[in-house]
């Protein structure tokens, strides 16, 4: 009997969670047959199985809303306002009573007899003929069953033993002889483990709609309490997300909402005299980026006045004169995550904008999350939250020191740093001070603070710049560090987790476990103490460097030594791989990473022996590899870069510390190395074999690009896509469809569809439409 009932309670409990959204969207929309009829279901359930569990109470609650809703079902009367509002009040009661047997608290001994009268007052409406209705599209029932997290954990427990078997069976194999027939197996069975991880990490995730559905009825209950109008726009429901991520969210998404009822979104008066529409708008979006789902709160009320939240920062004691100078808006918007400050004239019961931000901004940042603000005074704010898929994987990166080995999450990484050029670390006051590229920040070793001997000298250390969360920067030295690898976190044991140095343990591909680090506790048990007045001492960052004019570059060594750069946005790490993973595939170079498969750029062919360094490039989209030597510094971009004469890999050179180095030309790189990816095969130009033009300076450009290039003469007409021949010279016969035109004089308008012959734009728009033409005959 107690498994029935708490299956009652649970099934109950996540119908309350949904309905007061659809009861509020009825309210707006009373012709709405569908959303009527969900919620009388629900009161029609909740009824039947209270008489089976021998709960008056609720069955007198839940019958009284069943009796009201049947009568607008009916037609006998509206769904106005006051029965709305008396339908949510039973819904209220049913979920404290719920919540009383969940927890077994004392039920609420409120008089239900009020609530009841409240539904009972009908308004005497003509009877609507319920058969012009529109026929309701029935939905198909869903087959679902209900487990319990714990079972859920050890499935998902189960599954990362089965990897960690897997990966060690993988390197087992490889150090025996080639067998095709096991490694077929071995390739089925890793394909089902990865499926099977796949499938049970998606049952812990659930639609982000069970976190909005309960922001309609909170707007409307502020709205009117506030005698505000409100438009609520929520999109994006269908995203999915971890069920514990939905939790823990909960409470911040409901501050900042709040705060926007109250002190964002202006009076319909106040609107009017700003020449804004009465009905304030605010949208609450979701959308999943990469590993990340963002989570978007706009209002178009007022915003936040960054100079007059300053007045209120320097008058508290919270930021000096000083800074007040060199602060941008951004800082000075940003100042509302202070703790007590606030751009409101007064505190009120239901928010206090800067009363609790703080907070907000914590709980996001525990979980990994980033809180982005972008505020126009008198146009409105836009709050985005920005959380991982899952707190049960996380991305990290391992590292070693003192003989063990450690995962650090990458939410709290900046940049990797090795000792030479612009890192420098000097001694003050018996602590350890690096400089990297002139801002200074404490260097703390990550031996030193674990109390573990020092295995490996200072200068040959790696630094990993980290940024615990609400923190300034510190430095984490290091022995080695190995790879970026996607980790099944677990909790630790109590006295780990007592030592406030680490956040969970995991375990590597042989079975040892890896304990993940807690940047913070780390720099604590170090003396080093993050707060935001370090941010002052920094350096001020130029304007034009903030607003982007000079980004970040990555200068590294090719492996032939050459100096080269990329932009650091497109790195999306860097990978060390075994050369056996290096090979030609459909006539490319190519590497395997993990899962994979990517073009290979950078070197003709693969060493004969030990490891390459890659680059992972990516667009957004699509990604590649980049092989080098060894990664040199990361500098602002030069302010004038000049082009190269060709197109190719390098797109041109500059100064960087009065040395040249070769831009990367990611637009060339991705173009030919991905854009033909799974594409259908390639225009075939033909060219007269007599022109030298053609031949010597044309041919190099159309083989460069990607396209088949024949001779004219004796060519099979069906296996030609393209005819080019020079104006004036085209072959008798030749059809039309097929012929392209390359003028000498460039003066000339090209009305009859010629090309100037050096005109790349032009010639290249030209084979496009070949192209395209191609595949519209193919389909």
């Amino acid at each position: 009997m107690d498994d029935l009932l708490d299956d009652f309670i649970a099934e109950t409990r996540d119908m309350l969670d949904a309905l007061s959204g659809e009861i509020v969207a009825w309210e707006a929309n009373p012709g709405d047959r569908e959303r009527l009829d969900a919620i009388f279901r629900f009161v029609h359930t909740v009824k039947g199985n209270c008489g089976f569990f021998e709960l008056p109470r609720l069955e007198n609650l839940s019958h009284a809303a069943e009796d009201a809703l049947a009568e607008v079902r009916s037609g006998r009367r509206e769904a106005d306002h006051p029965l709305v509002s008396a339908v949510l009040a039973i819904i209220d009661r049913i979920g404290e009573i719920v919540q009383s047997l969940q927890t077994g608290e004392a039920v609420p001994n409120d008089n239900d007899e009020f609530l009841i009268s409240a539904l009972t007052q009908p308004v005497p409406t003509p009877r609507r003929d319920m058969e012009e209705q529109a026929p309701v599209d029935l939905r198909a029932p869903v087959r679902s069953i209900r487990l319990s997290v714990e079972l859920l954990d050890r499935m998902m427990n189960g599954v990362s033993d089965m990897v960690l078997a897997r990966n060690e069976l993988a390197r087992r194999l490889r150090e025996t002889e080639a067998d095709p027939v096991l490694e077929a197996a071995f390739d089925r069975v890793s394909a089902c483990i990865a499926e099977m991880r796949e499938a049970i990490t998606r049952t812990r995730m659930q639609r982000i709609d069970n976190l909005f559905a309960s922001l309609p009825r909170m707007v409307r209950d502020l709205s009117v309490e506030l005698g505000k109008k409100v438009a609520l726009d929520i999109d994006g429901g269908d995203v999915e997300l971890d069920r514990e991520m939905i939790e823990m969210i909960r409470d911040p998404l409901t501050h900042i909402i709040r705060n926007a009822l109250d002190h964002g979104l202006e009076t319909a008066e106040d609107r009017l005299a700003a020449g804004k529409a009465t009905i304030g708008q605010l949208r609450v979006h979701a959308r999943q980026s990469g590993n990340q789902i963002l989570i978007e709160v706009a209002d178009d009320g007022r915003g936040i006045d960054g100079e007059r939240l300053l007045k209120k920062a320097l008058a508290a004691g919270i930021v000096t004169p000083a800074r007040a100078e060199t602060m941008t808006l951004a800082q000075k918007v940003a100042l509302i995550f202070e703790p007590g400050l606030s751009t409101a004239r007064e505190v009120t019961a239901i928010s206090g904008r800067g009363v609790g931000m703080d907070v907000v901004r914590a709980n996001v940042e525990k979980i990994g999350g980033v809180v982005d603000l972008d505020s126009k005074p008198g146009h409105g704010l836009r709050l985005t939250l920005r959380v991982p898929l899952t707190l049960t994987i996380i991305p990290a990166l391992t590292v070693s020191a003192g003989g063990q080995k450690f995962a650090i999450p990458r939410s709290a990484i900046e940049e990797i740093v090795r000792y030479r050029g612009a890192v420098t670390v000097e001694s003050l006051g018996g602590s350890k001070i690096a400089n990297i590229r002139g801002k200074r920040m404490a260097r703390v070793s990550l031996s030193a603070a674990l109390g573990m001997a020092e295995t490996t000298e200072e200068r040959d250390q790696t630094m990993i710049v980290l940024k615990p969360a609400g923190a300034d920067l510190y430095a984490l030295a290091v022995d080695v560090i190995h790879d970026h690898e996607e980790l099944v976190i677990k909790p630790a044991a109590p006295p780990v987790i007592a030592t406030g140095l680490y956040a969970g343990t995991t375990l590597a591909d042989d079975g040892r476990p890896i304990l993940l680090l807690d940047c913070a506790g780390i720099a604590a048990a170090a003396g080093v103490v993050l707060d935001a007045a370090e941010a002052e001492t920094a350096p001020v960052q130029p304007v034009e460097e903030m607003a982007g004019d000079r980004p970040a570059t990555l200068l590294f060594r090719t492996l032939e030594g050459r100096c080269r750069a990329v932009r650091l946005a497109l790195v999306e790490r860097i990978e060390d791989v075994p050369v056996e993973a290096v090979q030609v595939s459909a006539g490319r170079l190519r590497v395997t990473i993990r899962d994979a498969l990517l073009p290979l750029a950078g070197c003709a062919a693969a060493p004969s022996e030990g490891k390459m360094r890659l680059l992972r490039l990516t667009d957004g989209t699509a990604e590649l590899a980049y092989a080098f030597r060894e990664v040199i510094d990361i500098v602002p971009l030069a302010s004038e870069v000049i082009p190269a004469a060709v197109p190719g890999e390098v797109g041109g050179v500059t100064l960087i510390n009065g040395e040249p180095v070769e831009m990367l030309d990611p637009f060339w790189l991705f173009a030919a190395h991905c854009s033909a990816e799974g594409l259908d095969a390639p225009l075939t130009c033909a060219l007269p074999s007599s022109d030298a033009w053609m031949h010597n300076i044309l041919r190099p450009i159309l083989e460069n690009a990607g396209y088949r290039v024949i001779a004219a003469e004796g060519a099979d007409p069906e296996a030609v896509d393209v005819l080019i021949a020079a104006d004036g010279e085209a072959p008798p016969g030749a059809p039309k469809a097929k012929l392209l035109r390359l003028r000498a004089n460039p003066d000339d308008e090209g009305g009859d569809g010629s090309v100037y012959r050096y005109d790349r734009a032009g010639l290249f728009s030209a084979l496009t439409e070949r192209s395209r033409a191609k595949a519209g005959q193919k389909a």
